[in-house]
């Protein structure tokens, strides 16, 4: 840990990066791969929201919850795995993923990098000009020759409601972090960090409720994705409430239960309240106002993630809004970085579609997996999306019950695909499955569409009997009729 004490003032940097999760680490470690003298600066914990309170947590402690629903529906195996979820077993590995909250592991990566950590508070304090504010109050002020790149990621927004202090709701950083299972858990909205922490508290002996203001759940996926996992989650014996907004809440006792009430006059009571309504740019506090630009706003980006109207500014993941996934975050690393260096060096930039410093994929290729039970993944545009967007084409669709693979891996096997083809191109605009054990499936797909392989080439492509992957097979044999 660099020891920002002894740094004078004015330290020189050829790049700064406020904000070190795994987008800001990554492009530390691109621009030091370049030969690029670089300065992290970090606020929390070196690793940031994904490693301590989203995917790593969220995922240890959904893992358990899909193999279990997967084994029941084995013959042979279902029987022994009747029982509840050992939660003491599920907790403590939950924590072992996220170090315990500790980051001397992913500090000591970014200085094996040869990045210099500065913990604390960094804010433009006007053109490549960072100023950090150590915990003891101490400030340094760090210079770039090249570029910022701000990667401060988002904070969960939780809507100013009557109540809503008393309630003290939790967001997705309580819910991934929760030392007990609630009794009863009430979950308000229906995308990602909703359903899937519905699916995991649940499995671990909650009570959950979703209130949805919407139609369904996962609303940016097909509209089957949000149908099938919504069934699922009934059968677990949650509830689901669709067309209903909070409107108050009332916890008037510390350690009591929180009342909910709803816009068509009903109440729910639970014993804790998550909301999952939203994400916010952790940008209200990063001095915006010096360089010309609006704190608390979203930063608008060129596809080498250069914010508009400047020439070192870059704004990677999150805080961008172009695609508020970690693995998305991290693809934009890799091409900010390579772009930081290209201009360092004065070497012409390839910012043409798919090229070196185009993030690309970013509009035409990006792919997420809910981890629910059961799994939905798309990559790419949806049927509506790609209507939209002015694109001739037709949805093609297969039950992923009538593949092989998908009755030997579970009995009453449910799931469905679709794959959008462009008429015109005749190559995949986008791709979705839903179904026990798909998520692994995603990457084949992400492969067709952002390397717009021609349908013709993809019947050359043979899956292996007898896997779930045979349905590539069957929507190309449904395709051509």
């Amino acid at each position: 840990m660099t020891d920002a004490g002894k740094i004078s003032e004015g330290s020189p940097y050829d790049v700064v990066v406020i904000g070190a999760g795994p987008v800001g680490e990554n492009v530390a470690d691109r621009a030091r791969a370049a030969g690029l003298t670089t300065a992290v600066v970090e606020s929390e914990l070196v690793g940031g929201e994904c490693s301590y309170w989203a995917c790593m947590p969220s995922k240890a402690l959904l893992r358990p919850v899909v193999a279990r629903a997967d084994a029941r529906r084995v013959p042979g195996l279902s029987a022994a795995v009747q029982g509840p979820l050992d939660v003491g077993a599920v907790l403590a590995k939950r924590d072992e993923e996220t170090s315990h909250w500790k980051d001397d592991g992913q500090v000591a990566w970014l200085e094996s990098v040869g990045a210099d950590v500065y913990r604390g508070t960094g804010r433009l304090t006007g053109p490549r000009e960072v100023t950090v504010t150590a915990p003891d109050g101490t400030e340094h002020r760090l210079t770039a020759r090249h570029a910022v790149a701000v990667s401060t990621g988002t904070r969960a927004v939780v809507p100013a409601l009557p109540g809503i202090e008393e309630a003290r709701p939790w967001t997705s950083r309580e819910a991934t972090s929760a030392k007990e299972v609630p009794g009863r858990l009430v979950v308000v909205g229906g995308g990602v960090v909703g359903v899937e922490m519905a699916t995991a508290w649940q499995a671990l002996g909650s009570q959950v409720t979703l209130l949805i203001r919407g139609g369904g759940l996962l609303p940016k996926m097909e509209p089957f994705a949000g149908e099938l996992v919504a069934e699922a989650l009934t059968e677990a014996g949650a509830t689901i409430r669709t067309g209903v907004s909070v409107t108050a809440l009332h916890r008037p006792a510390p350690d009591g239960p929180v009342t909910v009430d709803l816009d068509d006059g009903g109440r729910v009571e639970a014993d804790e309240i998550l909301f999952a309504t939203g994400r916010a740019p952790r940008t209200d506090d990063l001095g915006l106002e010096t360089v010309g630009l609006e704190p608390g706003s979203w930063l608008t980006v060129d596809d080498s993630c250069l914010v508009e109207g400047t020439d070192w500014l870059y704004a990677v993941g999150d805080v961008n809004h172009r695609a508020l996934l970690t693995h998305q975050g991290k693809y934009q690393a890799r091409i900010a970085g390579a772009a930081i260096a290209a201009r360092a060096g004065e070497t012409p930039l390839d910012t043409a579609p798919w090229g070196a410093h185009a993030a690309t994929a970013d509009h035409a290729a990006v792919p997420q997996v809910v981890f629910t039970d059961p799994e939905a993944a798309s990559v790419g545009l949806t049927l509506a999306e790609a209507e939209r967007a002015g694109h001739r084409v037709r949805a093609v669709d297969y039950d992923l019950a009538s593949v092989a693979g998908s009755g030997l891996y579970a009995d009453g096997y449910r799931g469905r695909a679709r794959m959008i083809v462009d008429l015109d191109r005749e190559i995949l605009l986008g791709v979705t499955f839903v179904g026990p054990g798909i998520g692994e499936l995603l990457h084949s797909a992400t492969v067709a569409v952002a390397g717009e392989v021609p349908i013709a080439r993809l019947w050359h492509a043979v899956p292996a009997y007898p896997t779930i992957s045979e349905v590539w097979l069957r929507l190309l044999e449904t395709f051509r009729g």
